[in-house]
């Protein structure tokens, strides 16, 4: 099966190139609109087809082949929606349907699991001791505090010495937001509002087998706030995580990530996956800035708030309905 997109300003045209480049045969996959209307992007598919005068030695494998061309089809067809309805930018669904094209599945749950398996990387962050600190870092209002509430809880609900060092001491309520659950674990909240205080707070927290840092929003459009950014970053051994809320703008969300991954991010933590319902903007912040997907905050609950993410658990998120109907099948075999 041959599958590709065309671009036109009308769907007359777009029509046309489709007949003109793949031939009267081939399949509408999916339709969108693009630039506020301006344009429209149509996938189209073609079946390669037998030649009927080519001898074949085996007429029932032939038609098992077409069957399972009708069932690739469908898959792709399904992964193609799945992906308009996220909203995922065009080069990040281009590559998803080539791979699951690729794969020639005939599930498209299962297609879309080794999709993401073989096109993201997942890199859970750790739940024992490390020697680098964890710091998170992202746009103003992304659930940094949160999430490093998060860390902070599952690490110390796993009788882990942890230490929790904000930077954000600015921002009216800031100290007070995290405190408030440091508090409740028995952690010293050490600030830091300088990148030679953190250094200080590093070496206070060396004997801490997780150190787990919030820091201040940062705007990623603003190069002076990046600089700042990049020398906390440079203050000791840190790991910075990017963290981004689900349902953003998929091109600013792939813009924001590659910025961050500039000054070090090289992992993802996904906040607020629980209220969004567009995921594109996830999917284009991985591709974009290279970066691993993390953790994810899928709820307001500190206790028990992250989990591990998987090529399983994403798509789980991107396809419900497929994952819904692989459960009602289990239990109706049941």
């Amino acid at each position: 099966m041959r599958l590709k997109s065309f671009t036109a300003n009308t769907m007359t045209d777009a029509m046309k190139m489709v007949r003109d480049e793949l031939g009267e045969d081939a399949i509408i996959v999916s339709t969108r609109e693009e630039n506020g209307g301006r344009t429209v992007r149509l996938t189209a598919a073609v079946e390669e087809r037998f030649d009927p005068q080519e001898p074949t030695s085996d007429a029932i494998s032939r038609d098992w082949m077409y069957a399972d061309d009708d069932d690739e089809s469908m898959v792709i067809e399904e992964i193609t929606e799945t992906m308009l309805r996220h909203a995922v930018p065009e080069d990040v669904l281009d590559q998803v349907v080539s791979c699951a094209s690729v794969l020639g599945l005939d599930d498209p749950r299962a297609a879309m699991i080794s999709t993401i398996e073989s096109l993201f990387k997942f890199s859970p962050l750790p739940d024992t001791p490390s020697d680098q600190a964890f710091m998170l870092v992202g746009p103003p209002g992304a659930g940094k505090t949160l999430a490093a509430a998060k860390l902070a809880a599952r690490s110390a609900m796993g009788g882990l010495n942890t230490a929790v060092i904000t930077t954000d001491t600015v921002r009216a309520g800031g100290v007070e937001q995290l405190q408030a659950f440091t508090r409740l674990m028995n952690i010293d909240l050490k600030k830091a509002s300088t990148p030679n205080e953190l250094k200080a707070c590093l070496l206070e927290t060396r004997e801490a087998d997780q150190v787990i840092i919030d820091t201040a929003g940062t705007n990623p459009f603003d190069p002076d706030s990046v600089k700042m950014a990049a020398r906390f970053i440079g203050c000791g051994n840190i790991e910075p995580v990017l963290i981004l809320p689900a349902g953003a703008d998929a091109d600013e969300s792939g813009d924001i990530a590659r910025i961050f991954s500039t000054i070090g991010a090289r992992s993802l933590l996904p906040t607020r996956v629980d209220v969004a319902r567009r995921l594109g903007g996830l999917l284009s912040a991985a591709h974009q800035g290279g970066l691993s997907f993390a953790d994810i905050s899928d709820t307001a609950k500190v206790a028990d708030g992250l989990a591990p993410l998987s090529a399983k658990r994403l798509t789980q998120l991107l396809m419900p309905r497929a994952e819904d109907a692989k459960l009602h099948k289990i239990r109706k075999a049941g």
